[in-house]
């Protein structure tokens, strides 16, 4: 794409991105809280955008100037000035362009969405709940950083610790489009807390993040749902051993069964329940979607079989690699404490790389 196409666009989506500007001051935009809601995030979505345009534009203005001055000028101090200017704004166009190619791509719309973020331990016995365990304090730490709230819905400890199963919503700016990268096997290589001979052993635990369903996004009819009511178990007090406050529910035409003993409220459970099935019903849908870009994209970046191995976790050499982009950093310690944004940086970057191909952006 040339610099004047380049440009044509971007002017058009400036004056888009005013418009929009002066339509969420305007009064009766303000008292629809709907259209109010989409255009301020139309406006949050194009301001990155803009801001770049704005700076790219500058940085042409100013290579013509300086061109100029190296053509007319008679000053040699001063055309030396020039050349040395252009030569560094040369410098910044090209890693400009690519910045605004990845803004002008198509935005998954399920990205600034909430998620439901499940553990499961797989392969591994008690030390796969162990790690399961270990990935929840990971990504506890992780939103806790990033200023996200954590709302357990249903959990089942391990006998010797961790679990077997931890099942949660994530709640914050952009969650899902961040932590969407972490679904997959997440394998773990170390010498078990189980084991008296000192071997390393591999054991695995299943991620898997799923975008919620707004109230709007399905429509699910109370009659093809069967609801349970139940004792909860686990940690709780008394209280929650002994009143039917757990929930259990089955979508009968799919076969979907979700839990929800988190709260002593039945009421709360229910909530969470509902919300937990939505997104699931919802998710089998999106899944369509995403196995359709995953069959065009070769790194599986955030798509496709939830089954496959993403990451290993190999304490013995404080290491931790990352197939699907071949990422290998020796920082374990502070990756399992929660600093994984770099690792999602990297996909990211990948990803992107993917999709300007896919789009036919050079």
């Amino acid at each position: 794409m040339s610099n004047n196409m380049l440009l044509e666009r971007l002017e058009g989506i400036k004056i888009r991105f005013e418009e929009v500007g002066q339509l969420i001051t305007d009064p009766d935009v303000i008292s629809d809280m709907k259209k109010y809601v989409r255009l301020n995030k139309e406006y949050r979505d194009l301001e990155p955008l803009v801001e770049t345009y704005k700076k790219f534009k500058d940085i042409l203005s100013n290579i013509d100037s300086a061109k100029e001055i190296i053509a007319t000028e008679k000053d040699e101090e001063l055309r030396e000035m020039a050349k040395m200017e252009l030569d560094e704004l040369e410098g910044q166009v090209e890693p400009l362009e690519d910045e605004i190619k990845i803004l002008l791509l198509p935005k998954d719309p399920e990205d600034d969405k909430n998620a439901i973020l499940e553990i499961r331990a797989g392969t591994g016995g008690d030390e796969a709940s162990i790690f399961a365990g270990d990935l929840f304090k990971m990504y506890s730490h992780f939103c806790e950083k990033r200023k996200w709230k954590i709302e357990l819905t249903n959990a089942s400890e391990g006998t010797v610790g961790g679990y077997k199963e931890i099942v949660m919503k994530v709640s914050g700016e952009g969650v899902y489009g961040i932590l969407k990268y972490e679904s997959g096997v997440h394998r773990v290589q170390r010498v078990p807390q189980t084991e008296t001979q000192g071997r390393v052993h591999t054991s695995a635990a299943t991620v898997a993040v799923l975008p919620e369903a707004e109230e709007f996004d399905i429509d699910l009819r109370q009659e093809d749902i069967k609801r349970d009511e139940y004792c909860s178990s686990g940690p709780g007090g008394q209280s929650v051993n002994t009143t039917y406050s757990a929930i259990r529910l089955t979508h009968i035409p799919s076969g979907i069964v979700v839990t929800c003993q988190d709260q002593k409220s039945k009421l709360k459970n229910l909530d969470k329940a509902m919300k937990e099935l939505r997104t699931r019903l919802y998710n089998l849908e999106y899944q369509k979607y995403m196995d359709e870009i995953a069959s065009k994209r070769k790194t599986m970046v955030s798509t496709g079989d939830r089954s496959a191995k993403i990451r290993t976790y190999n304490y013995p050499q404080g290491r931790v690699t990352d197939h699907r982009i071949n990422l290998t950093l020796y920082n374990l310690p502070a990756i399992v404490g929660g600093d994984i944004q770099e690792i999602i940086d990297q996909l990211q970057i990948a990803e992107n790389a993917e999709r300007l191909k896919e789009a036919g952006v050079e």
